[in-house]
């Protein structure tokens, strides 16, 4: 048979019916090679390096409101000895993008992630959460899945090396780290969590949130954004009125927050 052959044996279809139509010749379609050697019991993978495993998308997960869905993750922060880090574990919600917890250590820990769920859990009275995270072992060892399963938490993971499965909590690490007061590094881990309480509470209370049409997370969480659009909606209204002509036909903007926030949509 010609794919048996030593010329085209390392081959596979695509490269076999090419090289045979340079050379002017047409044994068979690929897909018509690749029926007959499956029916030969001759397609395997005979690479040295591991078959490619496919891993499915995580589920959809929608929030209507608080509480509903959180994301978390843990990220490096720098110290002053090159090559050292301390860990940042923080959870937020995708609702309303406010951070519920976090707690910064010297190690990756499944402990540690215990410890701070349990308490974010109690603290905010959250039942029925779903929560998405990363990959690693802090996020799926055995003790944090026992709390998650007594608690009956709906948890899912991203895929293997694919951060845009959890993309709220990867652009919060980007607004963290891109912020002006951001240190190089940090002498002592009491430096760290003096530095990401300031900051938590500035992106919580003062940050102006392009996701929820700027008002702050704690705005919405706490219900006071309707109140804010409702003032700047009837002021815009006012000053259409007074001054259509700078309108036009232009749609008069609508403040709001957005009512249904999807992480990793079904499409």
């Amino acid at each position: 048979m010609t794919c048996n052959s030593v010329t085209y044996r390392d081959k596979n279809p695509y490269e076999i019916v090419a090289e045979l139509l340079n050379e002017g010749h047409y044994l068979a379609s690929v897909s018509t090679i690749y029926r007959v050697l499956r029916a030969a019991d001759q397609v395997h993978h005979r690479s040295k390096t591991n078959v490619r495993k496919y891993h499915s998308k995580p589920p959809e997960r929608v929030a209507n409101n608080s509480n509903e869905v959180w994301c978390w993750d843990i990220t490096w922060m720098p110290r002053v000895v090159k090559g050292l880090f301390y860990y940042a574990y923080v959870i937020l919600d995708i609702y309303d993008r406010s951070i519920v917890g976090w707690a910064i250590q010297e190690t990756e820990s499944v402990d540690y992630s215990k410890a701070l769920f349990a308490a974010t859990l109690l603290k905010h009275k959250a039942v029925g959460t779903a929560i998405h995270a990363d990959n690693g072992h802090p996020m799926k060892g055995l003790t944090l899945m026992a709390l998650f399963q007594q608690l009956s938490i709906n948890v899912s993971h991203n895929r293997p090396r694919t951060s845009n499965d959890n993309p709220y909590i990867e652009s919060w690490f980007k607004t963290m780290k891109y912020k002006g007061s951001y240190p190089r590094s940090f002498e002592t881990i009491e430096d760290a969590r003096e530095w990401m309480a300031v900051f938590v509470d500035w992106y919580n209370h003062t940050h102006l949130h392009s996701g929820l049409d700027y008002v702050t997370p704690a705005q919405v969480r706490y219900h006071d954004a309707e109140a804010i659009f409702k003032q700047r909606n009837a002021t815009i209204m006012k000053a259409k009125e007074a001054f259509p002509e700078r309108w036009g036909t232009r749609k008069v903007k609508v403040w709001e927050a957005p009512q249904t926030v999807v992480l990793n949509p079904d499409y």
